[in-house]
């Protein structure tokens, strides 16, 4: 990927399965991790992660279950695509790589990992970036008609295998497109094209359609039992954090995403809309790269 020149790729054998990120950036900077959502992989991060290259020493992996990442074999309370084991091969990937503290940024789906690893590893975690979205136990909990037309997929992947793995698989890139250009966006334009490539290849295949769901089958199960029992416990996410959201995306129209993370946060939390859908790093890369130098400690 002649794209990504000045990033190391590189498998990482841990916690049972293999991680395939990109590194680079500064040497001896500061570490930052950055997280991607679904239905992508890392490649989402290339245009910000150009801009903090200068600024950071950058990881970016692809979660376990999508691009070229391991996918393992599913168990009966889908427990190996959990936030929980996903937050846990970004924690051995970064001590592999000789971080036991880093700065983490996620979107969607990875950002929902970045919460989890940010509760269950709070010394790991320097400062914390979260990127359209609200706690999942507080969006389950408040589903009413405008969720559920608007996050429908949360809905139909959690239906049992092969239900919707099949129904997908019919015509995936039309799926795929769909769910790009969906959620206050405008089509697929602002993405990249050898980024589209990518989405294409690695999630138009049957085992990454399966993943995909099993991600959302463990987040309305088990996962919901770990953020109520991290509740219950009273653990908190222990740093600084930043919530981006989309204004024209579905967070900020139904969510007051700042009270609902301050809730979840024992220390400072700040955040701001940007003039965006929900696919916030590619449409507005620029200003991402901005607010995340900003606030992680470095000079924009």
């Amino acid at each position: 990927m002649s794209w990504f020149d000045g990033f190391e790729p590189r498998a990482f054998p841990v916690n049972g399965t293999t991680i395939f990120a990109r590194m680079g950036g500064k040497a001896g900077s500061p570490p930052l991790l950055l997280l991607h959502g679904f239905p992508q992989t890392h490649a989402m991060w290339h245009r910000v992660a150009q801009q903090l290259a200068p600024h950071f020493f950058l990881v970016m992996p692809d979660l376990r279950g999508y691009g070229d990442s391991g996918k393992p074999p599913t168990q009966d309370d889908h427990a190996q695509a959990s936030k929980r084991a996903m937050a846990q091969d970004m924690v051995e990937v970064m001590a592999m790589l000789g971080h036991e503290g880093f700065a983490l940024c996620g979107h969607d789906r990875g950002a929902r990992v970045a919460h989890r690893l940010a509760v269950d590893h709070p010394k790991r975690v320097r400062r914390l970036a979260l990127i359209d979205i609200a706690p999942t136990l507080d969006m389950y909990e408040a589903t009413d008609m405008s969720f559920a037309r608007y996050y429908y997929h949360w809905f139909h992947l959690i239906q049992p295998a092969p239900l919707p793995e099949t129904m997908i698989g019919g015509n995936c890139k039309l799926y795929l497109h769909t769910k790009l250009g969906g959620w206050g966006g405008k089509g697929t334009s602002f993405i990249e094209p050898q980024a589209l490539a990518e989405y294409e290849r690695c999630f138009c295949r049957a085992e990454a359609i399966h993943s995909a769901c099993e991600d959302y089958r463990a987040s309305a199960g088990i996962d919901l039992d770990h953020d109520r029992d991290s509740r219950a416990a009273g653990r908190k996410i222990a740093c600084d954090t930043l919530i981006l959201w989309g204004e024209r995306g579905i967070i900020g129209k139904l969510y007051d995403p700042l009270a609902l993370w301050r809730a979840q946060c024992a220390a400072g939390v700040e955040g701001r809309s940007l003039p965006a859908g929900h696919f916030i790093p590619e449409e507005l890369p620029g200003e991402t790269a901005q607010a995340l130098a900003a606030f992680f400690g470095a000079a924009p």
